[in-house]
C-alpha cells in the first residue's frame, strides 16, 4: 500500500474498570490538533466489555469517530487479547497515526502492536508535530535526558508513538459534538491465550495520583529524612486537592514510593501550583514538571537549576520556610 492510502489519527482510548483514563482524553485533545494540519479525522478505539456507554464521552472530547470493541475477553486487560483486537481494528481501518498513553497499560501494549504491525514505535514522547512533508514528528527525551530527539517513521505506517499522561492537555468537553460510533467484533485466535488473570488485587493507599492533583509538594534530597517528608505532608494538608510528590532521589533511598515520583523516570504532572522543596532541578526532573501553572521553588543554593523554571525562587533553608508556610495557611484557613 501506498502512504496516500493511510488516512486519520487513531486514538487508544484506555479504560479500567469502564472508566476511560485522562491519558486518553489528553491524547484526543493533541489529536484533534494534529488532525487540524492534516485535515484527517481522529479516530477513538474503545476497547473492554460493557464500555459503549463511555463512546459518547470520547467524541465529546474530541473524537469524529469510536470504534468500539466490546467484548467479554476484553473485560481485564490482557496482552494478547488486546494486542489481538487492535491489530485487527488497524488492519481494516489503515491508520497514518496511532496514538496510545505511555501508562502500564499502554507500555505494554504498543510494542506487541507494532511489532505485529512490523512498524516502528518512539515511546514516552513529549511532542508531538507535523513536518511540512505531512510526516509525524515525534519528540523525546534521549541520552538520560540530556537532550530531546525528534524522530519520524517515514517507511512504515502506522506511525505510533506512546505519550506519558500529563504531558498533552485535553480541549474542553463540547457536548454538542457529533459523531459516529462504530462496533468491532474482532475474530480471536483463543489458541493464543496462554495467560489468564486470576485475582485482581488493588493497594489503595486512599491518596489521589499526583497526576490528577492540582497542587503538589514536592520534596528533593534537601528534605532530607522521613520526618522531613512528614512536614510536607502537614503543608499538603493546607491546600484541597494537594499530594506530596518527590524526585528520585528520594525514591531511590527508598523515603517516597516509585508512584509519588516526578520526573523522566517517574510521572509527568501539571498542577496548578508545584512547590519544589529541596529539589536542584535535574533535567531528567524539570521534564516531568516544568508545565505546571505556577513553580515555586526552596533551595539553599541560588545558583540551583530548579530556579530556571521556577516562577518564584526563595534562597532559603527549606526548614525554616515549611513550617512557617504551614502555620501561616492554616490561619488563613480558620479565616
Amino acid at each position: 500500500m501506498e502512504k496516500s492510502d493511510y488516512k486519520n489519527i487513531f486514538v487508544f482510548a484506555e479504560q479500567r474498570e469502564g472508566v476511560v483514563q485522562n491519558v486518553a482524553l489528553e491524547l484526543l485533545g493533541k489529536a484533534h490538533e494534529l488532525a487540524g494540519v492534516l485535515k484527517e479525522k481522529v479516530v477513538a478505539v474503545l476497547a473492554g466489555y460493557e464500555v459503549r456507554n463511555q463512546a459518547q464521552m470520547l467524541i465529546e472530547y474530541g473524537a469524529d469517530e469510536v470504534i468500539c470493541i466490546d467484548e467479554p475477553e476484553l473485560k481485564d486487560y490482557l496482552t494478547e487479547q488486546y494486542a489481538q483486537a487492535l491489530y485487527q481494528v488497524v488492519m481494516k481501518y489503515n491508520p497514518s497515526i496511532l496514538m496510545i498513553g505511555a501508562s502500564t497499560i499502554g507500555r505494554d501494549l504498543a510494542p506487541r502492536l507494532a511489532c505485529h504491525l512490523n512498524t516502528g514505535l518512539t515511546a514516552d514522547c513529549t511532542r508531538l508535530e507535523i513536518s511540512e512533508e505531512g510526516e509525524l514528528m515525534m519528540t523525546r527525551p534521549a541520552f538520560g535526558g540530556n537532550l530531546m530527539a525528534t524522530i519520524m517513521c517515514t517507511n512504515h505506517r502506522p506511525q505510533m508513538s506512546t505519550v506519558r499522561p500529563g504531558v498533552m492537555q485535553r480541549i474542553s468537553r463540547d457536548a454538542s459534538r457529533k459523531g459516529e460510533i462504530i462496533d468491532f467484533k474482532p475474530a480471536f485466535d483463543a489458541s493464543k491465550f496462554k495467560v489468564r488473570l486470576v485475582e485482581n488485587v488493588k493497594d489503595d493507599k486512599g491518596k489521589l495520583d499526583i497526576t490528577e492533583a492540582k497542587v503538589l509538594v514536592s520534596g528533593g534530597r534537601g528534605v532530607g529524612c522521613k520526618e522531613g517528608f512528614d512536614k510536607l505532608e502537614c503543608l499538603a494538608g493546607t491546600f484541597p486537592n494537594a499530594e506530596v510528590a518527590s524526585s528520585r532521589a528520594m525514591v531511590d533511598a527508598g523515603i517516597m514510593d516509585h508512584d509519588r515520583q516526578v520526573g523522566q523516570t517517574g510521572k509527568t504532572v501539571r498542577p496548578d501550583l508545584y512547590l519544589a522543596l529541596g529539589i536542584s532541578g535535574a533535567i531528567q526532573h524539570l521534564a516531568g514538571m516544568e508545565e505546571s501553572d505556577l513553580i515555586i521553588a526552596v533551595n539553599k543554593d541560588k545558583f540551583a537549576p530548579i530556579f530556571g523554571v521556577a516562577d518564584l525562587g526563595i534562597v532559603c533553608d527549606l526548614n525554616k520556610v515549611v513550617p512557617l508556610l504551614t502555620a501561616r495557611l492554616a490561619k488563613e484557613i480558620k479565616k
